[in-house]
């Protein structure tokens, strides 16, 4: 998977929004999303807060962070690292590329942090 998967198109997902990757795509065992940050930034991360069983996708994103809808803990979209309670278990993060339109996910490879 050294070519990454293609996840998206740059125009599937709005800033402030994110794109639950299907299982049977991303090849994970738990799902996994795309998130767009307002700026226009591509991050993913596991899509499923630590917390509590809660899709991270259908929280509210912005300034690099994602806030979950159920008990509003915060995770940085960079690296998965939780930003306030009650989650205190970070979130794993996957590098993105995004390549002649296109946007593509590397499941378990940590994203770059140059």
């Amino acid at each position: 998977m050294s070519e990454g998967i293609r996840a998206a198109s740059v125009d599937d997902v709005e800033p402030g929004e994110a794109l639950v990757l299907p299982l049977e795509l991303s090849r994970t065992d738990e799902p996994i999303s795309l998130f767009r940050d307002d700026d226009g930034t591509y991050y993913c991360l596991d899509d499923t807060c630590s917390h509590e069983d809660a899709s991270l996708a259908e929280g509210w994103i912005e300034a690099c962070e994602v806030e979950c809808p159920r008990h509003a803990s915060r995770f940085c979209l960079r690296d998965g690292t939780v930003q306030c309670l009650p989650a205190t278990k970070d979130v794993a993060a996957h590098r993105v590329e995004v390549r002649d339109g296109d946007v593509f996910v590397f499941p378990g490879v940590p994203p770059d942090m140059d």
